[in-house]
């Protein structure tokens, strides 16, 4: 029996259960984040992710196992229809060296209700054409870790505030003076558009989108299937990155994108009175470049 056959029997014998709790561990919920609903296509909802070399594994993994695993008792359809989508069906090169070969390219692609795009290479211009035409019908464009930067390309983010992966709090509005970076939380819904943080916080904003398409009970239903304990996808609460952290004994940590370097070897400067240390020249020259803009993140 396949898996998604034996889910939807054992939830129809109510062993699966829409009234979860709201607790994990020692993790409350306290403020839930907003749900717009969206209304699912009678065959289920299409969903798109964008891919090109150098996608990184988990930000669209992450999300496909949420959607896969989204069931909703009484439906004869797949809640969601899965396929990825490159520039071309030429193998892509994932993080790591993982190799897919995408369904569709771009022209071929069927028309998206969702649209998830993973951190990945810089988009080309047909990307770019492709996400600006498509963001028009979509219900929903939604980028995962440092995708935002392919979403900020194609002028999506305009106006708009949004999340990415800590390590780009900074550059992101640094590249893209017309976004808006919040620190510490999971993930932004703008409504047509939105975006989380890093890598695992995909699974957090999937989730959030099945409860915009089929409510919370069955979101709630598909984490526990999952086996996904955090309940953060309610309140897109991610307080451990509202600020640098701080560096273990022995090790600083850079000025820019956060990361945990060696002291004895790593570039430094120093700027009204204090040493910033950096993981590599670039960053050095970033911070460089607009040095308070870093100080405050």
């Amino acid at each position: 029996m396949k898996r998604a056959e034996l889910l939807r029997q054992t939830a129809t014998l109510g062993l699966v259960s829409a009234a979860l709790p709201l607790k994990a561990g020692a993790a409350t919920v306290t403020a839930e984040a907003a749900i717009s609903p969206l209304v699912p296509p009678a065959k289920g909802v299409n969903v798109a992710f964008l891919l090109s070399d150098g996608a990184v594994m988990i930000d669209f993994a992450g999300p496909w196992e949420v959607f896969q695993d989204a069931n909703v008792v009484g439906r004869t359809q797949p809640a969601f229809n899965l396929y990825t989508v490159a520039e071309s069906t030429e193998p892509i090169a994932l993080s790591a060296g993982a190799r897919i070969v995408p369904q569709y390219a771009l022209a071929a692609a069927p028309a998206p209700n969702v649209v998830v795009v993973p951190a990945q290479a810089d988009p080309t211009a047909a990307v770019k054409r492709w996400l600006v035409a498509t963001a028009r019908q979509a219900d929903l464009v939604m980028s995962v870790c440092t995708g935002a930067f392919v979403l900020a390309e194609a002028g999506l983010l305009d106006g708009l505030t949004v999340t990415t992966h800590h390590s780009a709090f900074a550059t992101l509005p640094m590249s893209f003076p017309k976004v808006t970076v919040v620190h510490g939380v999971r993930f932004v819904d703008n409504g047509r558009i939105a975006t989380s943080a890093g890598l695992s916080a995909g699974i957090d904003l999937a989730l959030h989108v099945v409860a915009r398409y089929y409510g919370k009970g069955v979101a709630r239903a598909t984490a526990y299937d999952m086996e996904y304990q955090s309940i953060h996808w309610l309140d897109a609460e991610n307080s451990a990155y509202r600020k640098a952290p701080k560096p273990q004994p022995g090790y600083a940590i850079c000025a820019v994108c956060w990361m945990a370097i060696d002291p004895r070897s790593s570039p430094m400067l120093s700027y009204q009175g204090k040493t910033y240390r950096f993981c590599m020249p670039a960053h050095e020259q970033i911070f460089a470049s607009a040095p308070q803009r870093f100080i405050d993140a």
